[in-house]
């Protein structure tokens, strides 16, 4: 098993793996079918193949560190933490990012695009919504001290969030990101260079908190939208991924052009292989969407109970005062 544990130097902030090294400018190894052609993707290579020497590793480590402190210090002070909340963010939230990017399928992102997609639906919408619903900055203003819990409100609060966080903003950059990143040669530039692909990841990431934060998210933003909208907005980001999926299906051109012929894989053709890709954002997508449209009709109607007892205890105080302010007007 290929797990290797260091601290990450300059060298490692540049990580390439051995797949990738060999593969990148264009001038692949792999073209020639030699020694440095990769073997045939499989199942048992996403556990076996792991690299934990990146910066990414590092910034997940230091991610839930941080969030079990907060954690741990609430705790501290008899102050509940919802266990729910720290499953979310530390399993399918930061669990999902590492195991999309650390495991063998980090390993194979540039060699096959159906891994490559497998890795988008996962950083731009499945790790997104469960990190926003661990609450990270809620955990954050309960438990640091005034000063820099004032200088995390004034963030969250600032006019870029609130420009960034609107519902309407978010959504077109979260829809239009693929369409800019697949269908011009920016996707070929990724494959070629390393810091490049790697801030695509990064970009994947942010753009899924941006657009699923306001939507999904417990933590206290700006400007945000009543549940209706939000519905709204989660149903139409449906057909999006099946014209994504669908365009990248039915294309004529070869995503990232001669890169993926050029690698020489004698186990895997690109254009049935992109056909895959498609596929995986097309089914992906639409579930993971009908899936958290779901999710958001749950938590409407739950917020609707809680304003409902919430009205129901203010009724109840309300007679309660007028009964006793009845009985004190009565004569003795």
């Amino acid at each position: 098993m290929a797990v290797r544990f260091a601290w990450p130097s300059l060298k490692s902030v540049l990580h390439v793996d051995s797949i990738f090294a060999a593969t990148s400018a264009g001038t692949s190894a792999f073209a020639a079918g030699g020694a440095g052609t990769p073997p045939p993707f499989t199942v048992a290579r996403v556990f076996t193949e792991w690299e934990l020497d990146s910066w990414l590793a590092l910034g997940l480590v230091v991610a839930a560190g941080l969030y079990l402190y907060g954690v741990h210090r609430l705790r501290l002070r008899g102050d509940r933490w919802p266990v729910s909340r720290t499953v979310f963010f530390l399993g399918p939230g930061l669990g999902g990012i590492a195991a999309v990017t650390l495991s063998g399928l980090g390993a194979y992102d540039t060699t096959l695009l159906s891994v490559h997609m497998v890795q988008h639906m996962v950083l731009s919408m499945i790790a997104p919504i469960f990190l926003a619903i661990g609450a990270p900055v809620t955990l954050a203003l309960r438990t640091l001290p005034v000063r820099p819990r004032k200088r995390l409100l004034a963030v969250v609060h600032s006019r870029l969030a609130r420009i960034y966080t609107f519902p309407l903003v978010a959504f077109a950059i979260f829809v239009a990101n693929p369409f800019v990143l697949y269908f011009t040669d920016l996707y070929r530039y990724t494959l070629e260079h390393a810091w490049a692909h790697e801030l695509v990841h990064a970009h994947f990431i942010a753009t899924g908190c941006v657009f699923f934060w306001p939507l999904l998210g417990l933590d206290p933003l700006p400007g945000r939208w009543p549940y209706p909208g939000r519905a709204l907005l989660m149903l139409l980001s449906v057909p999006f991924h099946t014209v994504l999926g669908l365009t990248i299906m039915q294309s004529t051109t070869l995503f990232g052009g001669d890169w993926y012929p050029s690698l020489g894989l004698t186990w895997s053709d690109p254009w049935d292989d992109q056909v895959v890709a498609g596929g995986v954002l097309w089914a992906g997508g639409e579930f993971v969407s009908v899936t958290m449209l779901a999710v958001l009709v749950v938590q409407w109607i739950k917020q609707s109970e809680r304003e409902a007892r919430r009205l129901d205890r203010e009724l109840d105080r309300q007679e309660a005062r007028e009964r006793a302010a009845a009985a004190a007007a009565e004569p003795a």
